[in-house]
């Protein structure tokens, strides 16, 4: 039973809601038949157009640097072919005009001034409708794409990322309001002195640049952070506009929101100055009875067979293709080392110990009678759904918002363009109709969209053994350690 809510109530508080389009995983079923193509920018045109009609916040796209991989192999089961996100995102602001357009890169093995200019081209371009959806990164898969296999400890990795951010915001204040000259015969296109280099020279950040973009009309992209260890909750409460958190049961949103707002006090920052859209998915039906058989479907067809197959493979580590998914756990014994990394991301409570992970495992798929693919739909990590009628599930919402839990939901679709559709021609209406969502876009960037406050106009000032400092015009960068 849920406990009292210590956050207070907020009566005219609204649903804010971003679509993410993953990157890789088994989130969006592409085998079903009605499937648009995955790599088409057709696809993306339209899922993007339908989430500006339905009034959304933002549309965000997942990144995949590599092919992910199983036990050495190219784990052919995900989608492939996928564009740079921040080319999409330039594509489809041509196509928009005033849906959010969020790009995931992380600051584990991009360089902070090529990546702060290519986040600010996409700014101008989309008139102020950029963000960043700021993700570190420690698997070797993707490391050996620039050299650095499992580059950077856990912790360190949140490290870099703060210097990272740090350098990125820098070189976005950097330019004065008034930096272009307003008349051909001012003299000089740019003010003397109105866009100084900016200087960092940290164990994880090294460069020397000259921002050569002005600001856009919300200043700088939207900073969105998507983790949820110590390491993230600090960057997120230090730097973030938007926390992309997977805390979405209502006790645990709660009790993310009262630790995250903890910590932004931590920082001199005010409540207001940070929004939570946890990731969650929907699935609707007329009835609840419907609605539940359609989330039983999509859960299989999400858990493929040799779905199922390999991520048993990553914790008995050896090869396990001959065994029937519909079948009875592995007779083998496991390998006694620890998790192979090279399929990215695993939960931190996962990633040691997995003897007695399997132990368990062994003992429920006895009590239950589960098969491999049972058992796996059962405990493979992944968000919470919401699944019921459009009706109850705004209502629902409407308790998270009000109650200041959450400020809204980052929605992961698992049918395109299916699902999309359902959402903003079902359930955005519900949400209307109780008062708790736009029922116009009430401006033009993403900032407004979110409801955050006016960013300073000031540069940040240095810290974590960083400096900023005037110097000559430079866009090279020393490179990081």
């Amino acid at each position: 039973m849920s406990q009292p809510n210590p956050l207070g109530y907020d009566p005219k508080a609204r649903v804010h809601l971003g679509l993410f389009y993953t990157g890789v995983g088994p989130q969006i079923v592409w085998t079903d038949p009605d499937a648009a193509p995955h790599t088409h920018i057709d696809t993306f045109v339209k899922v993007v157009q339908t989430l500006e009609r339905g009034l959304f916040d933002a549309f965000f796209l997942g990144e995949g640097l590599r092919v992910r991989e199983n036990r050495g192999r190219v784990h052919a089961l995900d989608v492939a072919g996928r564009p740079d996100a921040i080319t999409q995102l330039s594509a489809l602001a041509a196509t928009t005009t005033r849906i959010g357009l969020v790009a995931t890169q992380n600051t584990t093995y991009n360089y902070p001034a090529d990546l702060a200019r290519r986040l600010a081209s996409l700014d101008l371009v989309s008139a102020g409708r950029a963000g960043w959806n700021i993700v570190t990164t420690d698997n070797a898969w993707t490391g050996e794409n620039f050299r650095h296999g499992g580059w950077l400890a856990h912790d360190r990795r949140y490290e870099r990322a703060g210097q990272f951010v740090e350098a990125a915001e820098a070189l976005w204040a950097s330019w004065d309001d008034d930096a272009i000259a307003s008349y051909g015969d001012d003299g000089s296109w740019l003010r003397p002195g109105s866009a100084p280099g900016i200087e960092r020279d940290t164990d994880l950040v090294r460069l020397r640049a000259t921002a050569t973009l002005p600001r856009s009309r919300q200043t700088r992209p939207v900073l969105f952070q998507a983790g949820d260890s110590p390491g993230g909750r600090d960057l997120a409460a230090r730097h973030a506009d938007v926390v992309f958190s997977a805390n979405t049961s209502y006790d645990k949103a709660v009790a993310y929101a009262r630790d995250l707002r903890t910590r932004l006090a931590g920082y001199g920052r005010a409540p207001d100055s940070l929004r939570i859209l946890p990731g969650t998915s929907v699935v609707l039906g007329d009835t609840e009875a419907q609605a539940r058989e359609r989330a039983d479907w999509i859960r299989r067809e999400q858990t493929s067979g040799p779905r199922a197959i390999a991520f048993l493979e990553q914790y008995w580590g050896k090869d396990l293709s001959g065994y029937d998914p519909d079948g009875p756990l592995p007779d083998i014994d496991p390998t006694p080392d620890e998790l192979d990394p090279s399929r990215g991301t695993i939960p931190i409570e996962l990633r040691t110990g997995k003897l007695a992970v399997i132990a368990r495992w062994r003992a429920l798929a006895e009590q239950r009678k589960l098969s491999i693919r049972d058992l796996v739909i059962e405990v493979a990590p992944g968000h919470d759904l919401f699944v019921g009628t459009p009706g109850r599930i705004a209502d629902e919402w409407v308790r998270y918002v009000r109650t200041r839990a959450v400020d809204g939901f980052n929605i992961i679709p698992q049918l395109i363009p299916g699902s999309v559709e359902e959402i903003v021609d079902k359930l955005v209406p519900e949400l209307q109709e109780r008062g708790a969502y736009r029922t116009a876009y009430e401006g033009s960037t993403l900032r407004e969209h979110l409801d955050l406050p006016p960013l300073p106009t000031v540069t940040p000032a240095p810290s974590g053994g960083t400096r900023a400092r005037t110097s000559t015009p430079s866009s090279t960068e020393k490179g990081i350690s």
